[in-house]
C-alpha cells in the first residue's frame, strides 16, 4: 500500500508495479489524496484512479484499487464509472476501497465540501448503494438526500461479476460495521493492535448475524505501515528513511519501539511471524504500508514475507 501523494511520481509508479508484481503481491493499492499528509511539506500527488488506469495498461496480474477514495471527491456515478473503466483496462483486476474522508485542510485547499462525519456518513451510505446498483442492475434509479439517478444504464458493466470487491473501513463502529454488513467484501481497519484487531472483527461479524449474512463472505483486513530489514543494522537504516519522509527527529530505535505494536517491525523473520500471529487474529489480508516508496529494494524484500509466513 502506498501512500500516493507523497511525491510518487509517474517513473516511481512504474517501478513499484512493476517490482510488486514481479515478486508475487496479490495487489497494489494506493491512497487517494490531493495534498501531502506526512511531514509539513507539499509534495506532488498524482490522481488516484487515473493513476491506476495507466497501471492497469502496464501490469497483467496484480490486483489495483484504493484505500480509500473519499467521498467527498467525486459523485458516486463517477466513481463507478471509473473503476469499471479500470476494470476494463485491467481484465478484470480492480478494487474499490470508499470512506468518509478525514483531511479537512485538503478539502478546503481544493474547494470540496467537507460536511460533518455524521453527513459524510450519510453520503458513504447513499454512495456505496448508487455504485454497487451502476454495476449490477439493468437500469438503476435512486432518490436519496445527497444522490439521485433516473433509470440509468450504466453500460459496459465491469468485467467482473457479479461486481468488483468493495473494502469499507475504520473502527467499526456500529453505523459502518452495519453498512459493511450489507455492502462491503471485506472491512478494513488501520494500524491496529491486535486487542483492536479482535475486538473490531468481532463487531463486524455480529452485525453481518444481525444482517442474515453468513459472517464467513466478509473478508477482515489490516492496513499497517512496515519497516523489514535484512539484518537488524537495515531495520534501523530504512527506520531513518521512514522518519525523513515523516519528518521525525530522533533515535531510530527508539522510534520503531514506539511502533512496534501497531506496525511491523524487524528482520523478515520476526515480520513472518508477526504476520503469522495476525492470520491468527483471523486478518484475510494485511496491506503493508510502505512509507518510503522509492525504496524499491525493500519491495522485494517484503515479499518474501509471504513465503516464510
Amino acid at each position: 500500500m502506498i501512500e500516493g501523494q507523497e511525491g510518487v511520481f509517474w517513473q516511481e509508479w512504474l517501478a513499484i508495479a512493476e517490482t510488486a508484481e514481479r515478486s508475487g503481491f496479490d495487489a497494489l493499492f494506493r491512497s487517494d489524496h490531493y495534498l501531502s499528509v506526512m511531514g509539513g511539506e507539499p509534495r506532488e500527488s498524482l490522481d488516484a484512479w487515473t493513476t491506476l488506469a495507466a497501471l492497469a495498461a502496464r501490469t497483467h496480474r496484480i490486483r489495483l484499487g484504493t484505500l480509500v477514495s473519499p467521498v467527498t471527491f467525486r459523485h458516486p456515478a463517477v466513481i463507478a464509472k471509473s473503476v469499471a473503466t479500470v476494470d476494463h483496462v485491467s481484465g478484470g483486476r480492480v478494487e474499490l476501497g470508499l470512506g468518509t474522508g478525514w483531511n479537512e485542510r485538503e478539502h478546503a485547499a481544493f474547494g470540496f465540501p467537507f460536511p460533518s462525519m455524521p453527513e459524510r456518513m450519510e453520503h458513504l451510505e447513499e454512495q456505496v448503494e448508487v455504485v454497487v446498483r451502476l454495476w449490477t442492475e439493468e437500469s438503476a434509479s435512486f432518490a436519496g438526500r445527497h444522490y439521485r439517478l433516473d433509470d440509468v444504464a450504466a453500460l459496459p458493466r465491469p468485467v467482473q461479476q457479479p461486481r468488483p470487491p468493495l473494502v469499507l473501513g475504520g473502527a467499526a463502529g456500529p453505523r459502518a460495521a452495519a453498512l459493511a454488513a450489507r455492502f462491503a467484501d471485506e472491512y478494513n481497519t488501520f494500524m491496529s493492535s491486535p486487542d483492536e484487531v479482535v475486538e473490531r472483527r468481532r463487531r463486524i461479524l455480529e452485525a453481518c448475524e444481525r444482517a442474515g449474512r453468513d459472517p464467513a463472505t466478509m473478508r477482515f483486513s489490516l492496513m499497517t505501515p512496515c519497516c523489514v530489514g535484512e539484518d537488524a543494522e537495515s531495520v534501523l537504516e530504512r527506520a531513518r528513511r521512514i522518519m525523513r519522509k515523516l519528518g521525525a527527529d530522533g533515535d531510530p530505535a527508539a522510534f520503531l519501539d514506539e511502533h512496534r505494536d501497531r506496525w511491523i517491525v524487524g528482520t523478515v523473520d520476526e515480520a513472518a511471524a508477526r504476520l503469522e500471529e495476525l492470520a491468527a487474529l483471523g486478518l484475510a489480508r494485511v496491506y503493508l504500508q510502505h512509507l518510503a516508496h522509492d525504496d524499491v529494494e525493500a519491495i522485494e524484500l517484503l515479499a518474501s514475507l509471504r513465503r516464510r509466513s
